[in-house]
């Protein structure tokens, strides 16, 4: 179902007759919980001064766009695994050659977009002035807008060629830059603008550059991020100077990572800046020994970062990655700046786009899939808060574009995938192996360990290793489980493997299955079931859309809730009987979109996942009971039972 004109979809969060807007909204009392975390609704500058009021150092990270198409799944995949770390934002570099404002896969628009959308990270775009009109950054700005980007590096930009060329109708500075932006956006913008400790290389003077640098901030920009330096004196120096004439917005430095002898050489031909001699005295000895270097580059960012620390002029540092995270990781570590926390503010991956602030509920179908789910309500108007509501139409986007690279976090080839899937299937069983070794990470008849699935494409949630031995039993038998949760009961919200949310809460869950079967296993269960109706929810669909239910028409059913000090109870994941029939779609698409497509036409292994696809039934099991014993593994284990007693006559059938 694809969404009506204007975008007008998505489910009621509240009470019929209510009017939901991102900055104002007239909502009921069902919908007035507050914010899970409050900080998610703050724009960048209200966050670096909380954390300078706090004395919390942060650090941030640059990425620049790949320039092929390849790359662009393993940055995507990079933001995902950086933003683990607890970046206070990432920026993503203006490359005029790259055609940075299109739709491209490797535009800056593009990676920028994604990183807000669908990673959850606060993302500074660079805009430059280098070979655009006015009234081309001004389009630029209007559709960053509306991607949900809010923050802006201005800049002037590098020329193309060896001397800058002034764009016809265009900006020469990136002062004209900053003004622009806030007389044709206002405020909506938070706006950075480049420092350069030394003074810009095209500068008359250091008094001059920190002049013109005065006159951006007087213009709007909010903070400053400053060119690379080799000495924390060199920074110290030049800040000092800025509060001297009045500048005292945040300033960041700008710590270059030596990783390599090449990208050193290239990085100080740009920036025309000199290497220290202390520091050439080391690199030159080891230039050809990439792991010296790196080893060396490592300990030289260390040392320059504790010093910028204990100056007490360093509000957070931001790196240069060069697309290299590995090393900026090891420094953040040394540094004790590197804060992975297990807990979750909420249990499934949020987006940062500021019309999902208040998101706070969404169908447990994707929990796999969050990007896919992002991408599908994308035009909604208004999320769900508090209460998913009666869902009569909720709008999804129809998923027609599976190869879309944001919506993958692997970037597998096809022979990768076959090793893990099989070469050759022989039978429905050779699938069920797929499974199970999916499950226990154990490697196949390949040798090859099996980390993705079709519905899966990251490794296995924490939670999954409380019920992994039951998981493995059902998909050995043909339950080939794509979504599942077990029961908690009361479970601190700090717990390390099933807990979300503030601290001081407790969560709580009803047991969750959700797998696809064979027609006779279905038969079985459905006998199985009438055991259970009064216990146990339940959804049946095949293919063409055919539902068996027992769940309340159009009723959501709560499955993961918390209770938080001062705060009403959040529930963020629900059983949506019309959610699951927009999933199913999506769910028995992967079978050929995924999978069917690695093998020849009409071959035999691609005719059995064909005939999974076109046969089988997708199925949800939720157990109502949470505070007792999850009762759906003895479901399943009543339904093989049945399968395998003798055969029933219609009337023990019926009596059954």
């Amino acid at each position: 179902m694809v969404n009506e004109p204007g975008g007008h979809g998505g489910p009621n969060p509240c009470l019929e007759g209510s009017s939901i807007g991102r900055e104002s909204s007239k909502v009921s009392s069902r919908c007035s919980t507050r914010t899970l975390k409050p900080e998610r609704r703050e724009r960048l500058r209200e966050k670096m001064r909380r954390r300078m009021e706090s004395g919390d150092k942060w650090f941030s990270l640059e990425f620049f766009p790949p320039r092929l198409a390849e790359g662009a799944t393993d940055l995507i995949s990079g933001f995902d695994q950086m933003g683990a770390g607890g970046p206070l934002f990432i920026d993503v570099t203006w490359h005029p050659a790259g055609d940075p404002g299109s739709d491209k896969e490797t535009s800056s628009m593009t990676i920028a977009s994604i990183a807000v959308n669908y990673c959850g990270l606060e993302t500074v775009l660079h805009m430059t002035c280098c070979c655009q009109s006015q009234e081309k950054i001004t389009c630029h700005l209007h559709k960053a807008k509306r991607l949900g980007l809010k923050n802006i590096l201005a800049l002037r930009g590098d020329p193309v060629g060896d001397q800058w060329k002034e764009e016809k109708g265009g900006f020469c500075y990136a002062l004209d830059l900053v003004k622009h932006i806030r007389s044709e956006f206002g405020d909506y913008f938070d706006i950075g603008v480049a420092g350069y400790p030394k003074g810009h290389p095209d500068a008359g003077s250091f008094e001059s550059d920190l002049k013109f640098l005065k006159e951006k901030v007087s213009a709007g920009a909010d903070f400053i991020i400053t060119q690379l330096f080799f000495e924390a004196d060199t920074f110290c120096h030049f800040v000092k100077a800025c509060s001297e004439i009045g500048i005292t917005c945040p300033i960041l430095p700008g710590i270059f990572l030596i990783q390599n002898y090449h990208s050193l050489q290239q990085l100080v031909k740009l920036s025309k800046l000199e290497v220290p001699q202390q520091i050439k005295d080391k690199i030159e000895p080891i230039k050809d020994n990439d792991a010296a270097i790196f080893n060396y580059g490592i300990d030289q960012a260390v040392s320059l970062c504790q010093k910028l620390l204990a100056s007490g002029l360093v509000p957070g540092l931001h790196f240069y990655t060069l697309n290299r995270t590995m090393a900026a990781v090891q420094v953040l570590k040394r540094l004790g700046m590197w804060t992975e926390d297990p807990r979750r503010f909420l249990p499934w991956a949020v987006s940062a786009h500021p019309k999902r602030w208040e998101e706070d509920v969404r169908p447990i179908f994707w929990a796999s899939r969050p990007k896919s789910y992002i991408y599908r309500t994308q035009e909604w108007d208004a999320f769900p808060k508090g209460r998913w509501g009666n869902s009569s139409s909720p709008a999804f986007g129809e998923l027609k574009d599976y190869y879309l690279f944001y919506l993958k976090s692997t970037s597998l080839k096809e022979e990768e995938l076959l090793k893990m899937w099989g070469e050759e299937l022989s039978s429905e069983e050779s699938v069920f192996e797929v499974f199970t070794h999916y499950l226990s990470g154990e490697p196949n008849r390949n040798g090859c360990q099996v980390t993705c699935l079709p519905w899966n494409d990251k490794p296995l949630a924490p939670s999954t290793s409380l019920m992994k031995e039951k998981l493995l039993r059902v998909n050995r038998r043909g339950i080939l489980t794509i979504n599942s949760q077990p029961n908690i009961n009361g479970q601190p919200s700090s717990h390390p493997v099933v807990g979300w949310g503030p601290s001081g809460g407790y969560v709580f869950q009803k047991a969750y299955l959700e797998f696809f079967t064979s027609p006779r296993t279905v038969k079985a269960l459905l006998q199985v079931l009438k055991k259970y109706e009064l216990r146990v929810n339940y959804h049946v669909v095949d293919v063409k859309g055919e539902n068996i239910t027992n769940a309340p028409e159009l009723q959501p059913n709560a499955v993961t809730w918390g209770i938080f000090p001062g705060r009403e109870i959040i529930q963020p994941m629900v059983v949506d009987p019309v959610s699951f029939m927009f999933w199913k779609d999506e769910a028995f698409a992967l079978w050929i979109k995924q999978w069917a497509k690695l093998y020849d036409k009409e071959s035999p292994s691609q005719e059995i996942i064909q005939y999974i696809h076109d046969n089988y039934f997708l199925v949800n099991l939720v157990d109502n009971d949470f505070p007792l014993d999850n009762c759906l593994w003895q479901v399943i284990e009543d339904t093989f039972e049945l399968l395998n007693s003798p055969p029933q006559t219609d009337r023990e059938m019926e009596a059954t």
